[in-house]
């Protein structure tokens, strides 16, 4: 063979011996390797869809947090312009205090009808229903002038939810045994359901909203309601010795509910979609209301039978801290400032509302107001529509 020759060879060899290997040295090849991995754009965090809601509900925002529109700055604008107040329904004075939460001082007193349990946002935000239990009917209250409005005849409404379709309205008829669909709008009954549980009163919605779960009050069980059905799919008794069982809520990535107890002085730890039997959380004596932080981190609990405040930790899935009222109080039921920095609570049986500093559990003020104060509504407050009570938003 030639010089020539071999020299072709060996160049021949060569270059079938790149192609087998891969195309150049390792060294080259890794950093040809480390500079299409820098070209490359860094991997993007994809948040899961949502699950399929009910028909007709807006869509979830976040499948992580049910409660991503509720944060400070999100007025609907529908509400932006709606002076800011507390509404604060008197059961034993017939009466709506309204407070300036500014000034801290009660600017009007608006006349109701009998026994009114709670101040309800429509779902559509424009109107604040007055929930007047013995009265049998509901009073409107128009939040851009807060002043009263028509009333409305409806049977036994302890307490009022909507769907999240915003198509019923969902009346608690505690002392009838009923949960009454109704048209959101004008109140006309669409169907009653009875219930074989007593006290229905409190209920909160899946993150889907196709079911909801209610507590029975005076016979300590829960009820699992299909919302398209309007039917009773679950029933079960609480696991505890005359448990009473009041305010419902969703936790912020839609896994669990929480109940209150009075009696069980604590929340129940609810696996809603298995609907199992729940598990005990102590809070303090006379557990009542649930009031989500407008970052969804935390839930303030208000313990009535005790003055004070449990905060519960959705991450750690604790409780953070108890905030015990100067002089002690009656703690009962009410809500959070549009900006999260106040929590608005009223005093069951001091005739008294507690405006408390969400930062440091701090008491800002004790205002006092008309007879048995119960379920105050503060307004406006951040979210797309209302599923009622004193104010859940979604």
């Amino acid at each position: 063979m030639s010089p020539s020759t071999t020299r072709t060879a060996a160049l021949l060899g060569g270059v079938l011996l790149a192609v087998l290997t891969g195309c150049g040295t390792p060294a080259d090849r890794g950093a040809s390797d480390a500079a299409t991995e820098a070209a490359a754009p860094p991997a993007k965090r994809v948040t899961p869809p949502a699950p399929p809601g009910l028909a007709g509900m807006p869509p979830v925002l976040d499948a992580a947090n049910v409660y991503a529109a509720d944060a400070p700055g999100k007025l609907s604008p529908v509400v932006k312009d709606f002076p800011s107040r507390v509404y604060v329904p008197n059961t034993n004075s017939d009466t709506v205090s309204v407070i300036d939460p500014a000034t801290y001082k009660v600017i009007e007193t608006i006349p109701v009808g009998r026994q009114p349990q709670h101040v309800v946002p429509s779902w559509d935000l424009k109107t604040l229903w007055v929930n007047n239990d013995v009265g049998d009917s509901l009073t409107a209250i128009d939040p851009a002038t807060g002043k009263a409005g028509k009333t409305v005849d409806v049977s036994d409404p302890y307490n009022l939810y909507f769907t999240p379709n915003g198509k019923y309205a969902v009346v608690m008829a505690s002392m009838d045994r009923e949960l009454v669909f109704r048209d959101a709008h004008t109140m006309k009954t669409a169907k009653a359901v009875p219930v074989s549980c007593a006290g229905v009163n409190h209920a909160d919605f899946s993150a889907d909203g196709r079911y909801f779960i209610v507590s029975c009050e005076f016979s300590g069980e829960l009820l699992k309601v299909d919302t398209a059905k309007m039917k009773v799919v679950g029933q079960q008794k609480l696991p505890f010795q005359g448990a009473m069982p009041q305010d419902v809520k969703l936790s912020p990535d839609g896994s669990t509910f929480y109940i209150a107890d009075m009696v069980a002085n604590g929340v129940w730890v609810l696996d809603g979609k298995k609907f199992t039997t729940p598990e005990l959380l102590p809070t303090g004596k006379g557990c009542h209301g649930l009031y989500v932080s407008r970052d969804a981190k935390e839930m303030y609990i208000s313990n009535r039978g005790e003055g004070s405040v449990s905060v519960f930790d959705f991450a750690r899935k604790k409780l953070a801290k108890k905030w015990h009222l100067p002089n002690g109080g009656s703690p009962d039921m009410g809500g959070v400032s549009a900006d999260g920095k106040v929590l608005w609570l009223s005093g069951r049986y001091n005739a008294e509302v507690y405006a408390i500093d969400t930062t440091t559990g701090k008491q800002l003020a004790r205002i006092p107001v008309g007879s048995g104060p119960h379920g105050l509504a503060v307004y406006p407050q951040p979210g797309r529509y209302s599923l009622g009570h004193t104010g859940v938003f979604r």
